[in-house]
């Protein structure tokens, strides 16, 4: 079955999805209860939900909005099942809340931006061009103050050090983009180094971004 995606108000979210939302991903050492998931309806605008038929195979809140003058999407808690499919289904998830960006900022490249905690997350950005941070680049001023920007506007759940783009957590789960690999072989190892020493379950994550060209985004339509 082709994978379905839908992007609407969070006030049209039931509890139901919620419910269904929360059941998303188990076993794992960090998964997101009814509590907070119903918090982020109240909290974001827009939700994404990716469905293997009927079944939920993937969600995240997000947001289009100005950040500094320039257009963002915002995204914020977002998680993918652990299936053969999560790939797909992470691709689906992103490419139409891009899609989101380009009706509402037609002629302007869009920021993306988002926190994770898991270098497979990584594979969101794909589309993206001048990702940071990203393995053998050295931030500038301007990144850094982006990275400033966005850990204020996604009101992270710590310390956030501008030189590293990390939040250092606080005993609380970071509201990050939850993905993993089906093959972490393939990942490669400059890019899991950027995780090193990262506590996952005291909320260490990073605040990540990149820029969606207005090029790209006008094939979405």
């Amino acid at each position: 079955m082709a994978l379905t995606v839908e992007t609407k108000d969070c006030t049209a979210l039931s509890d139901a999805e919620i419910e269904e939302m929360a059941d998303l991903i188990e076993d794992e050492p960090v998964v997101f209860d009814i509590g907070e998931l119903s918090k982020q309806r109240d909290a974001w605008v827009l939700v994404t939900q990716v469905r293997d038929d009927s079944k939920l195979s993937a969600y995240g809140f997000c947001t289009l909005e100005r950040v500094g003058g320039d257009p963002t999407v915002l995204i914020g808690l977002a998680a993918v099942k652990r299936t053969s499919r999560r790939e797909s289904a992470l691709k689906a998830l992103m490419t139409d809340q891009m899609r989101r960006a380009v009706l509402a900022f037609p002629d302007d490249d869009v920021l993306v931006a988002a926190q994770m905690a898991d270098p497979a997350a990584f594979d969101a950005y794909k589309p993206l061009s001048r990702v940071v941070p990203r393995p053998g680049y050295e931030a500038n001023g301007e990144d850094r103050a982006w990275g400033r920007r966005l850990a204020k506007r996604f009101e992270v759940r710590g310390e956030y050090k501008a030189k590293e783009f990390r939040v250092y957590g606080e005993g609380q789960p970071s509201l990050v983009l939850s993905h993993n690999s089906s093959k972490p072989e393939n990942i490669k190892p400059e890019v899991t180094a950027l995780f090193d020493d990262h506590d996952v379950l005291k909320g260490d994550a990073l605040v990540t971004f990149g820029w969606a060209t207005r090029e790209k985004l006008a094939k979405l339509l």
